[in-house]
C-alpha cells in the first residue's frame, strides 16, 4: 500500500501504539515524538510554514478570532495553552484580549518551552504567561481552573488522545470552552490527489534541504494522515463531555477548527 493511500485511524486506540506509520510498543510513542521536538524546536517555524506554504499564521489567526477572548473583564481571562510551547496561540490571545488574558503554556517538551519564553521575553509579553511543563494525559490543575483550553496542531502527537480530552474537560470551568486546531482530511477531490503528493514528496526533501532533518518532516506528514477524520475526531471530544460541539475546516480541509463547551 502506499503511503498515499494509507487510511485514516478508525479505532483510536491505535495512536498509542503508531508513530507516523510505524508501529511501536506501548509507551514507545511518547519519547519517540519527544525526541522529534528536541530536534525541530528551534526550527518550529520553518518546519510549520514548510507544511502549510506559510498558512499556519492565517490558520492561528482565525482560531484566536473564533475563540474571542475577551477585551474587558473584572477577572483575567485564563487560558490553557496545551502542546504551546513556542507561544504562537498564547501570543495571539494575549494581544487580541488587549492584554488583560493571562495563558498557561504548557508543553510535554522543554526545548520547545524554552523558545516560548525567549520569544515572550523579546515580545514583552512574559508577565502574562506561566510556562509549565507536563504530559497532556496528566495536567497538574485542579479541576474546573481555565475559562479556556486550546491546543494547536498537538493533538495528534498525544498517544491517549482520549485521556487527554477528558482531562481537557477535568481542568474547564463550568461555561469553559475546548478548542483544537489540527490538519484534516481533504475533502476537496482535485485539492486531496495534489496535497498528498506536496505532502510525501515535497515537504520531507524540503525540510533535508532545509533543516537537514528529513525524518522528522516524514514523521509530521505521516501522523496527519494517521489522525481521525473530523466527524470522528468531534464524536470523541462529544464522549469526553463537551456539549454544542462543533467544527469549521479550511482551505478545503487542509486544516480543521474544532470547538466545544463544558456545559
Amino acid at each position: 500500500m502506499s503511503a498515499q493511500n494509507k487510511q485514516r485511524t478508525e479505532d483510536v486506540s491505535e495512536m498509542a501504539t503508531s508513530f507516523g506509520f510505524e508501529a511501536v510498543k506501548e509507551g514507545e510513542k511518547q519519547p519517540k515524538v519527544n525526541k522529534v521536538f528536541h530536534q525541530v524546536a528551534e526550527r518550529y517555524d520553518v518546519m510549520n510554514d514548510l507544511m502549510s506554504g506559510g498558512m499556519h499564521r492565517l490558520w492561528k489567526d482565525a482560531f484566536v478570532a473564533w475563540l474571542n477572548p475577551p477585551q474587558r473583564s473584572t477577572k483575567p481571562f485564563k487560558l490553557l495553552d496545551v502542546a504551546g510551547g513556542t507561544g504562537d496561540i498564547s501570543f495571539r490571545v494575549i494581544e487580541r484580549s488587549r492584554r488583560t488574558a493571562h495563558s498557561t503554556v504548557f508543553d510535554i517538551n522543554g526545548s520547545m518551552l524554552a523558545v516560548g519564553k525567549d520569544r515572550a521575553k523579546e515580545n514583552g509579553l512574559i508577565d502574562y504567561l506561566d510556562f509549565v511543563e507536563g504530559n497532556a494525559e496528566e495536567l497538574p490543575f485542579e479541576d474546573n481552573s481555565f475559562d479556556a483550553y486550546t491546543i494547536a496542531y498537538g493533538i495528534r502527537n498525544v498517544p491517549r488522545i482520549d485521556k487527554a480530552l477528558r482531562e481537557a474537560f477535568r481542568v474547564l470551568k463550568r461555561g469553559g470552552r475546548f478548542m483544537c486546531l489540527e490538519f484534516s482530511d481533504v475533502d476537496m477531490p482535485v485539492l486531496d490527489k495534489a496535497y498528498d503528493l506536496f505532502s510525501f514528496n515535497a515537504i520531507p526533501a524540503i525540510g533535508d534541504m532545509v533543516t537537514g532533518d528529513r525524518e522528522s518532516y516524514e514523521y509530521f506528514v505521516q501522523s496527519i494522515r494517521k489522525f481521525p477524520n473530523k466527524a470522528r475526531f468531534k464524536l470523541m471530544i462529544e464522549e469526553a463531555g463537551f456539549k454544542q460541539v462543533t467544527y469549521r475546516a479550511m482551505s478545503g480541509g487542509i486544516t480543521t477548527m474544532h470547538s466545544g463547551w463544558k456545559l
